[in-house]
């Protein structure tokens, strides 16, 4: 396994792609992803464009279908839902497919769609993710942050950091992180991980995302997507733009 870490979807080389695809976008894309898929949810169906999102979901029953959009952190006027893993409860999305459009996640997961593996991440469920590494042993293994309006971002970086180190951990005797680390962004990334793993919220409060959803009142959110490992759910990518949880035996 050969890990790569860009911190915008727009870092991410175009010319190829790899054997997995991991995007990233803890506040809040993927944390929302991974918690409606734990609450049982039909499917995620992610879009960049909310235009394409309602022309797609109108052609699902209302009652089998869920509309979430955020810009700027805050829900789109119309949509049943935001982007708050908090709202997706079983009661809420059981047996629903969710249609979502975010400002920066679903944007990432555009980029990378056409890897022959794509995963979500989030911390919530980091060792879902690498226990599906250590499976399956992908070659090459892209971790795109979304990052915040092609900007780079703490807590998709500290997460990315997060799912290397814990590989690199249960990897001790068979490879050590410098024979996994395929650019200098990994190393940055373990390093960010190492300084602030006993106090990620307090990481999450410092990122300029983080600020921008406790002037939202999002404090809760921050709590719920600081956790680690609270999930034992892996989206997978089912078809382009599709995910659903991964089940294996």
């Amino acid at each position: 396994m050969k890990f790569f870490i860009y911190h915008t979807p727009e870092l991410a080389p175009i010319d190829h792609t790899p054997d997995c695809a991991i995007a990233v976008d803890v506040l809040r894309a993927t944390s929302t992803i991974a918690t409606a898929l734990a609450s049982d949810a039909e499917a995620v169906q992610v879009f960049s464009s909310m235009e394409e999102l309602i022309h797609v979901s109108d052609q699902w029953l209302p009652e089998k279908r869920l509309r979430a959009g955020e810009r700027g952190g805050a829900k789109v006027e119309g949509c049943d839902l935001g982007n708050s893993p908090l709202d997706c409860t079983s009661d809420r999305v059981s047996g629903k497919r969710l249609f979502i459009s975010t400002t920066n996640g679903t944007r990432c997961l555009e980029r990378i769609q056409e890897a022959e593996t794509v995963l979500t991440a989030a911390l919530i469920n980091r060792e879902a993710v690498v226990n599906y590494l250590l499976k399956h042993r992908p070659e090459t293994i892209w971790i795109v942050g979304s990052g915040w309006e092609g900007s780079f971002s703490l807590e998709d970086t500290v997460c990315a950091g997060a799912i290397v180190h814990q590989v690199s951990q249960r990897l001790q005797g068979e490879h050590s992180l410098a024979e996994i680390a395929g650019n200098d962004e990994v190393f940055g990334a373990v390093a960010l991980y190492s300084q602030w793993q006993d106090n990620l919220l307090g990481l999450l409060h410092r990122a300029t995302h983080g600020q921008r959803l406790l002037r939202l009142d999002c404090h809760e959110d921050l709590k719920y997507c600081a956790q680690t490992d609270v999930l034992d759910t892996l989206p997978i990518q089912k078809q382009p733009g599709v995910l659903i949880r991964n089940v294996e035996s």
